[in-house]
This record gives C-alpha cells, sequence and structure tokens, in this order.
C-alpha cells in the first residue's frame, strides 16, 4: 500500500528550475520564477509516492509566515506531521502540497495554488481577525533529501491580531516569538527552511 493513499500532488520538472535560473537558499526575486512556477503548462500533478523519492522533479510548497507586530508564530513538528523527516524540527513555516482537489473541474495555474494556499490555512488554523499576505521568497536546499523534492515559495501573512489556534495535533506548542528569540535558543531547533526565513525576514 502506498505510503500517502495515492495522493496526487503539484509539481515542476527540476529542470524547468535550473533554466529559470537555480540556487542554493533563499532568493527574493520572486517575479522571476512565480509566473513561470505556477503555470499550468510546465507544472502537473503527480503521484507524491514517486515524487518523494524523484529529485527529476520539485514539489511546489506554499510556505507560509505569521507574523503579529514583532512576533512570529512558531511550533514544534509532531509526529502526526505528513513528513515524518522533520519530525521534532521548530518551524515558522505552515503550508503543504497543491492537491488536484485545489483545481476543481479545470487546473488553472495560479487560481489553482491560490486556493491550495487558502485550503491548507484552514485546514492547519484558526486564525481569528483579518490578515493581509504577500508572496516574498523562493526557498530551495538540496543539501538534504527532503530539500532535494520540495521547492518553497514564501508568504508572509500580516496578522491583525495573534489570536491563532492550532486545528492539528501536528502543530505542538504554537505560540508567538519575537526575531530575537528565533535567531536567539530556538535556531539551532529550526529546520532549515526556517533558518533561512529567519536570516532575510526583515528583507521581506
Amino acid at each position: 500500500m502506498s505510503r500517502y493513499n495515492g495522493e496526487e500532488i503539484l509539481v515542476i520538472p527540476r529542470s524547468l528550475f535550473d533554466s529559470i535560473g537555480s540556487f542554493q537558499g533563499i532568493s527574493t526575486d520572486t517575479e522571476s520564477y512565480i509566473s513561470e512556477l505556477i503555470n499550468p503548462e510546465k507544472n502537473f500533478f503527480m503521484d507524491r509516492e514517486a515524487a518523494e523519492d524523484d529529485p527529476s522533479h520539485k514539489q511546489l510548497i506554499p510556505y507560509c509566515i505569521f507574523r503579529h507586530g514583532d512576533r512570529y508564530l512558531h511550533y514544534t513538528r509532531g509526529k502526526s506531521g505528513g513528513e515524518s523527516r522533520l519530525h521534532a524540527a521548530v518551524s515558522v513555516g505552515i503550508g503543504g502540497h497543491i492537491n488536484p482537489i485545489d483545481a476543481g473541474e479545470q487546473h488553472q495555474g495560479y487560481a489553482t495554488y491560490v486556493a491550495g494556499v487558502a485550503r491548507e490555512i484552514e485546514e492547519e488554523l484558526d486564525i481569528q481577525g483579518g490578515f493581509s499576505q504577500k508572496i516574498v521568497a523562493i526557498l530551495n536546499d538540496d543539501s538534504n533529501e527532503v530539500g532535494k523534492v520540495h521547492l518553497g515559495v514564501v508568504h508572509l501573512f500580516e496578522l491583525e491580531t495573534d489570536q491563532v489556534t492550532s486545528n492539528e495535533d501536528s502543530l505542538a506548542n504554537l505560540g508567538f516569538v519575537t526575531l530575537d528569540e528565533l535567531k536567539g535558543d530556538l535556531y539551532d531547533r529550526l529546520e532549515t527552511w526556517s533558518k533561512f526565513c529567519v536570516d532575510h525576514v526583515e528583507d521581506f
């Protein structure tokens, strides 16, 4: 039986990322990437079990950071989370895969992606109050097995209140901390993508 029950996820060919301009780490030059990455003629849905072990494709992952004032939402990844290789890591990113359900009757690129982001946030968090958001960076980390098959799109959410709770057991110890705390005692426990974000969040 499949580890992922036949789940299909949105991917791009690794060659597309290389043609736009591959990099290691984080890039805030989002305009060069977004229109290509979410073009329905250049991305497609792929069986997740195959994709997890196939570095010739990159899974597109919205990675959403939430800020209220000068504090950032963070949590510890619990054992019930979908990516076992990240269990017990501290993260500032909420998000997940884009699935065919987000496409509705027809895969339309940007609309499909936006629907997937909204679904992931609604599934994982209960946010009281309004917010604004924008895409601020692209994340890539080919230094480990998880990173080789994923490509992150970083969204920064500005929250009107700090009334946010978790809808999932996989988001443990959810709470807000300052950037100084993230760069201090918590830093060594952060997953790689979160470290990249913490290092550059003042540029977003």
